[in-house]
């Protein structure tokens, strides 16, 4: 839009509203186009990211279907992500640091914990292929 198009527009709506309504109207429609533009990055980022797991996908098949021998540095760097996505999903959160002066006590596991280890986690993706 041109700078007298909106000038146009400023003047419609001051009149149609009036002064004491416009502010009011303004915040609305400025917070509306913001939560447009949140939604937008939103469904942006979650699109980047499934598409993200379709390429690794692909190069764990790829992989596969070379037995795991001679990988490309494509399909070595997926091989090493997946492996990490797979410990991050087993261990999501990071040991905390020790308070200096108070004894910290592990925590045994629970009994039925699952563990994961990433060669399970291509071993199940070969059981589930698409």
């Amino acid at each position: 839009m041109s700078f007298w198009e909106l000038v146009v527009i400023a003047v419609v709506a001051l009149l149609v509203l009036g002064p004491e309504r416009l502010p009011g109207a303004i915040r609305s429609v400025s917070g509306f186009v913001r939560s447009v533009k949140q939604f937008g990055q939103q469904m942006q980022a979650e699109l980047n990211d499934e598409l993200r797991v379709q390429e690794l996908h692909d190069k764990l098949k790829q992989a596969e279907e070379k037995g795991l021998l001679n990988l490309t540095t494509e399909e070595m760097q997926a091989i090493t992500e997946l492996r990490q996505a797979a410990a991050d999903v087993t261990n999501p959160y990071p040991a905390a640091p020790p308070v200096a002066g108070a004894s910290v006590k592990q925590a045994e596991p629970a009994a039925n914990t699952v563990s994961v280890s990433p060669e399970s986690v291509v071993a199940d993706d070969k059981n589930h292929k698409s």
